[in-house]
């Protein structure tokens, strides 16, 4: 375990709510019983819980998602920086309760993202406002998945990345998907499938996209004294990384680096650990370029060869380097936000407690240490925590 001021904080609950197609329940319900399941799971009761955090809910997130849940917590963090927003929040959340703010923080999000698009809720769109930077985008109709194919296609023209290179991506994630019995698609998938698709934002075909689910997590990190008083194994926080880049694309120094060059070097920087020490690595993939430039901005290989690094089943739970365990939001769920949704797995994994998708080491070992990084906007943000069990 790492140090982090005076005390080691440790995850000590984790749950995933009702995900997939769920008709018949509120964002706040599921924010509720993904915190009722990550309680159960950690042992502790919800008076334990003096800090809490969650973004993209009510007018005044996390205050009406606290009240919602009976909490009165003494610490708080709101804040919201699209996807990376969860390994944010554990970077803040692990650095008060080092120095002692806070004891016990709870991370929760919910979303009935398809289940509002179904009903007629809400438009299957991102809304972005028009002022500010944006300003200058918005007017032509840059929308969010034109925006990860541009940088997509940079990548390609740079480095000769190929586009069966990047159906690979998500060939592999549905692999993993294969053997989780809570993702959403489960079917096989070759990189023929991925070509023939729709074409939804050139160079990406549908099932270069992320689905689109309902679902909710949470996550309750604790002090060390705390641990002894949990049902589970501690999976330590050894190492974290903020970093924002850009709003408008304009802006944005490089399309083929993301902001993980920045969250990931401070995050395995002050674990004292390198990338290639991770068993396996969670990722943001609401695309699947995200995936691929992310493995290189995180160090796991050169910038420019991430196409090959993702060939030969690479990131499988045979592979190497196994990604996206769960299947990530390309086959198991995408709600909106996935970012907390990383920490579920990396945390389950860390554990032994993934069922037939458990990652395994060469002789059989379960694995001590792996790496969530998520990503927000259109690479705006980054978020990397690194995770270890003692």
């Amino acid at each position: 375990m790492g140090k982090r001021g005076t005390r080691d904080v440790a995850v000590v609950g984790v749950a995933l709510s009702d995900c997939g197609r769920v008709d018949d329940a509120t964002p706040y319900a599921l924010h509720a019983q993904a915190a009722r399941r990550a309680l159960a799971d950690a042992g502790l009761d919800r008076s334990q819980v003096d800090g809490f955090a969650s973004a993209g809910l009510g007018t005044l997130a996390p205050v009406e998602v606290a009240d919602y849940l009976g909490l009165r917590p003494t610490w708080v963090d709101s804040t919201s920086v699209g996807g990376a927003t969860w390994e944010v929040m554990t970077a803040h959340a692990a650095d008060a309760i080092a120095a002692g703010h806070a004891n016990a923080v709870l991370l929760t999000y919910g979303s009935t993202a398809r289940a509002d698009i179904r009903a007629g809720r809400r438009t299957g769109t991102f809304a972005f406002g028009g002022r500010g930077p944006l300003q200058f985008e918005v007017p032509y109709g840059h929308t969010l998945i034109a925006k990860y194919a541009m940088a997509a296609r940079r990548h390609m023209l740079q480095y000769g990345t190929t586009i069966e290179q990047l159906a690979e991506v998500a060939v592999q994630a549905r692999a993993n998907a294969a053997l989780n019995p809570e993702a959403m698609f489960r079917d096989p998938i070759t990189v023929d499938d991925v070509l023939s698709g729709q074409m939804i934002a050139d160079p990406f075909t549908k099932l270069h996209c992320c689905l689109r689910s309902d679902g909710g997590a949470a996550v309750l990190l604790a002090a060390e004294e705390y641990v002894r008083d949990c049902r589970t194994a501690p999976v330590w926080i050894l190492g974290t990384g903020e970093h924002v880049s850009h709003a408008a694309l304009s802006e944005w120094d490089d399309f083929t680096v993301s902001p993980a060059a920045v969250s990931g070097r401070l995050a395995f920087e002050r674990a004292g650990l390198r990338p290639q020490e991770m068993d396996f690595a969670e990722i943001y993939d609401a695309f699947t370029y995200m995936t691929l430039v992310t493995l290189e901005d995180l160090g796991f290989c050169p910038k420019g060869e991430g196409g090959a690094f993702v060939e030969k089943g690479r990131l499988t739970l045979s592979g190497s380097l196994p990604t996206n365990t769960d299947g990530g939001g390309l086959s198991a769920q995408h709600p909106g936000m996935r970012g907390l949704f990383l920490l579920v797995e990396a945390v389950r994994q860390l554990r032994g407690e993934a069922g037939t998708r458990q990652v395994h080491g060469p002789d059989g070992e379960l694995p001590r240490l792996g790496v969530a990084s998520g990503t927000g906007g259109w690479f705006c943000s980054s978020g990397t925590v690194v995770l270890g069990r003692g």
